[in-house]
C-alpha cells in the first residue's frame, strides 16, 4: 500500500467516478482501476463496489475513507509545521454549524480569518447538531458551532458564547406592545418553534415544563429563517436568539419581548475531535473567535 493508492481510492469515494478521479489526478481511469485492484488485493477485503456505472463504498471502504481523511490532513500539517517560515500558508478548515450561527456569526468571523490567512482554503455547511457530530468523527468535518450541551469521550467542546433567547412577535400582533409577557400568556398564544429535538428548542421545552404549561406549537422548523417571515405576518409567536433578529427589530418589522420574571439562554460551543495535536488551521480559527466574541455578540437593548 502506498500513499498514490489512497490518493486514488480518496478521489473516487469523494467523486463517485473512477472517471472524475482520474480526471482530479490527470491518470487513466485503467490507472486507477489498477492501483485500486492492487489496494484491495493487499488489504483482503473489497473497498469499491460498481453497481450501473456507479461507485459506492463498501463498509471496509468507508472505514478506510476515514483514516484516507485524517492521514492526509496529518501530512499536510507537517509540512506546514517543518517548513523553513513556519507560516499558515496552505491548508484547509471544514466548518459546519446551525443556520444561525452561520448565518449571523460567521461571516464577519471568516472575513478576518481569510484576511489573516487568504491561503486557507474555508469550506461551510450548515444542518443540525447530530448530523455534524457524526461528521466530525467521520473527519468530514474540522470544525463545528454548535449548540450545547454536547457530552462525549471523543469531541473537544469549548464553551464559546451565550445567547439570550426573546418572544418574537409581529408589529401588528396583540402582544406586539408589550416589553414583558407572561409565561401564561405565551403558553395561551399560537407558537412557531425550531424542530423537537434540537439543543436549542430543548431550551424552551424546559422552559414550559419547569412552569407546569402546556405551549401550543402550531410549527416546527428547522431554520429561523423560514420562522421569522411567518412570525411577520402574524401566524403566530417564536422564541429565538435576540441575534438572529436584530435587522429586523432595528427596521421596524419585528418585535421583541421577555418572558416576565425570565431569562432564557443558549449556549454556543466549538467541537472538533480531541486529539493529541490541534492542526493549526484550526487552533487559529478557535482563537479568533474567542477574541472576536465582543464584536459578534449582539444583545438585547436593556428596556423598562
Amino acid at each position: 500500500m502506498d500513499l498514490r493508492q489512497l490518493e486514488m481510492f480518496q478521489a473516487i469515494a469523494e467523486t463517485g467516478s473512477f472517471t472524475k478521479a482520474g480526471d482530479r489526478l490527470h491518470v487513466s481511469q485503467s490507472a486507477i482501476s489498477r492501483q485500486i485492484k492492487l489496494l484491495e488485493e493487499e488489504l483482503g477485503v473489497q473497498v469499491l463496489m460498481r453497481v450501473n456505472k456507479r461507485v459506492f463504498l463498501t463498509e471496509a471502504g468507508q472505514a478506510l475513507v476515514k483514516h484516507c481523511h485524517r492521514l492526509f490532513r496529518d501530512i499536510e500539517e507537517a509540512v506546514l509545521e517543518v517548513s523553513a517560515n513556519g507560516q499558515l500558508s496552505h491548508g484547509s478548515l471544514r466548518i459546519a454549524g446551525g443556520m444561525s450561527v452561520c448565518t449571523y456569526l460567521l461571516p464577519q468571523l471568516l472575513k478576518r480569518y481569510k484576511t489573516l490567512y487568504p491561503s486557507i482554503k474555508l469550506t461551510v455547511s450548515t444542518g443540525n447538531s447530530e448530523p455534524i457530530i457524526r461528521q466530525i468523527r467521520n473527519n468530514e468535518i474540522d470544525l463545528g458551532f454548535l449548540t450545547l450541551p454536547i457530552v462525549a469521550n471523543d469531541l473537544q467542546v469549548i464553551s464559546i458564547l451565550r445567547e439570550e433567547m426573546v418572544v418574537v412577535t409581529g408589529m401588528k400582533h396583540p402582544l406586539g406592545t408589550k416589553r414583558q409577557i407572561s409565561p401564561q400568556d405565551l403558553a395561551a398564544t399560537p407558537l412557531i418553534l425550531f424542530e423537537r429535538g434540537s439543543n436549542t428548542r430543548k431550551v424552551i421545552d424546559q422552559f414550559f415544563a419547569d412552569q407546569h404549561l402546556t405551549p401550543q406549537i402550531i410549527m416546527e422548523m428547522e431554520n429561523v429563517e423560514i420562522i421569522k417571515p411567518l412570525v411577520e405576518i402574524g401566524l403566530g409567536l417564536t422564541i429565538i436568539p435576540y441575534q438572529s433578529i436584530v435587522r429586523e427589530v432595528q427596521a421596524g418589522k419585528l418585535h421583541f419581548a421577555r418572558v416576565a420574571g425570565h431569562r432564557l439562554y443558549r449556549d454556543l460551543g466549538l467541537v472538533f475531535l480531541k486529539m493529541d495535536y490541534i492542526p493549526r488551521a484550526l487552533r487559529e480559527m478557535v482563537t479568533l473567535f474567542q477574541a472576536m466574541i465582543p464584536r459578534l455578540q449582539k444583545r438585547p437593548p436593556k428596556v423598562s
